[in-house]
C-alpha cells in the first residue's frame, strides 16, 4: 500500500513525522515524502523515503504561483497513484485536497493551526475561508489539533461534521525528551523558543522583559528561534538587533536540538495568539518544565493554569509581566510540581503512540472502505 506524506518542508516531517512514518515503513507500506528539498531531506531517503521534491512558497497567497502548485502536485500524485495521501500544513490542506480530489484519492488532512486569517476580517481570510470550504469537501478525514479550531471549522461549514476528528497535536516522543533533576538556576532564567513573528507573541514579550527589567526584577530573558524578516509578520532585523545590543533579551540563535536549552531553562514562555497544538510546550512538559503561555485555543489545552504552568492574556504585555514575575518568585517545591504535572498530562494525553495508533486505524478504515 502506498502512502504520501505532503508538507511544507522537509524538516517538518523529519523533525515531527519521522516516528510515524517509521512506523508506516515497519508494516510494510510504501512510504512516498512529498516536500521541498532542505537539509533534512536525505534523513528521509535513507529511513526508506520515495521523496518528491515539491516547489512552493508558504508564505501568502499568489494566485499564478498557487495554480502552479494545483498542477504540480496534480503531477506528482498522478506518478505516484498512492492509495490515501496525509496533508499537513496549508497550502497542501487546500491545493493537495482539490489535486487529490481530480484523481479521486482518498485524503486524510491535518489542520495543524489556523494562523491570524482567523484572528482578522479582511480580504485574506474571506479568501482562506472560500478556500477551506471549497477543498474540503473532499477529505475522508480532518484531523484538528484542538477542540476550539475543530468547533470553529464545523460552525462556519468550512467541513463536514462527519469528517472532523480530534488528535492531541503531532504527539511527543516522551523517550526523547525527558526530565532532568530539578535544579533552580541562580538567576532565575525564562526561555522562549519560536520564529520571531509577532503571531508568536515576541513584542509582547521583550515589551513585558522591559517593565521587568525596570521593576529590578533579576532573571534572564532568552529567545531561540530563526528570524525571519521575509514573513508578513516577521520582525524586522533592525529591531531584533536593537534588542540585542541593548541586551534587552539575550538571543541564542537556532538549535537542531532544543532540549539542552530546555533544560537549562527555570520557565518556557509562549505568548502566542492561537496555536494548533504548540510543539514547543509539548517538549518543555515533557522536560518536566514549568510554562507560561497565553490563554487561546491550542496553548490553553496544554497547560492547565496553577497545574502545570500559569495562563495570562494574549496581546497583553502588562499581563504577561506581572505572569512572569509570579513564576520567577513561586518557591521550589511549586516550580517542581508544575513541572511534574505537567510531564503527567504529556503522558496522559499527548504520547505520540497515541498520534500513530489514529492515524494508523484511519488509514485501516479507508484502505477497507475503498
Amino acid at each position: 500500500m502506498k502512502v504520501a506524506i505532503v508538507l511544507n518542508t522537509s524538516w517538518n516531517i523529519y523533525n515531527f513525522r519521522m516516528n510515524f512514518v517509521k512506523s508506516l515503513l515497519e508494516k510494510g507500506f510504501e512510504v512516498h515524502t512529498v516536500a521541498p528539498v532542505d537539509d533534512f531531506t536525505h534523513f528521509l531517503t535513507e529511513a526508506g523515503c520515495h521523496h518528491h521534491a515539491l516547489k512552493m512558497d508558504s508564505r501568502g497567497i499568489n494566485p499564478i504561483k498557487d495554480l502552479g502548485l494545483i498542477v504540480e502536485l496534480w503531477s506528482i500524485y498522478r506518478g505516484i497513484r498512492p492509495d490515501i495521501i496525509l496533508h499537513y500544513t496549508i497550502k497542501p490542506n487546500i491545493y493537495g485536497s482539490l489535486a487529490a480530489s481530480l484523481l479521486k484519492i482518498p485524503v486524510i488532512n491535518n489542520v495543524c493551526g489556523l494562523g491570524t486569517v482567523f484572528l482578522k476580517k479582511n480580504l485574506l481570510s474571506a479568501i482562506a475561508m472560500f478556500l477551506y470550504r471549497w477543498t474540503f469537501r473532499f477529505p475522508k478525514k480532518v484531523f484538528f489539533q484542538n477542540p476550539d479550531d475543530r468547533d470553529l471549522f464545523i460552525s462556519r461549514k468550512l467541513v463536514p461534521k462527519a469528517s472532523a476528528d480530534l488528535l492531541p497535536g503531532s504527539g511527543i516522543d516522551l523517550e526523547r525528551f525527558v526530565p532532568c533533576t530539578f535544579q533552580r538556576n541562580s538567576q532565575f532564567t525564562f526561555l522562549l523558543i519560536s520564529r520571531l513573528i509577532t503571531d508568536k507573541g515576541i513584542l509582547e514579550y521583550v515589551e513585558a522583559v522591559k517593565r521587568l527589567r525596570a521593576g529590578g526584577l533579576n532573571a534572564r530573558f532568552q529567545i531561540l528561534g530563526a528570524k525571519d524578516p521575509m514573513h508578513q509578520r516577521g520582525i524586522p532585523l533592525k529591531l531584533i538587533d536593537t534588542w540585542i545590543e541593548d541586551k534587552t533579551v539575550e538571543y541564542l540563535g537556532t538549535a537542531r536540538d532544543v532540549q539542552p536549552f530546555i533544560q537549562s531553562a527555570d520557565c518556557i514562555v509562549l505568548p502566542s495568539y492561537r496555536e494548533g497544538t504548540p510543539h514547543t510546550l509539548l517538549e518543555a512538559a515533557s522536560c518536566a518544565k514549568p510554562i507560561i503561555t497565553t490563554d487561546v485555543p491550542g496553548c490553553h489545552q496544554v497547560v492547565k493554569d496553577n497545574y502545570n504552568g500559569l495562563l495570562c492574556q494574549a496581546m497583553d504585555a502588562c499581563d504577561l509581566a506581572n505572569t512572569m514575575d509570579r513564576m520567577a518568585k513561586l518557591d521550589d517545591g511549586t516550580l517542581r510540581k508544575f513541572g511534574m504535572n505537567g510531564r503527567k498530562k504529556m503522558e496522559q494525553e499527548f504520547d505520540e503512540s497515541l498520534v500513530i495508533d489514529k492515524y494508523l486505524q484511519t488509514i485501516e478504515e479507508l484502505r477497507k472502505a475503498s
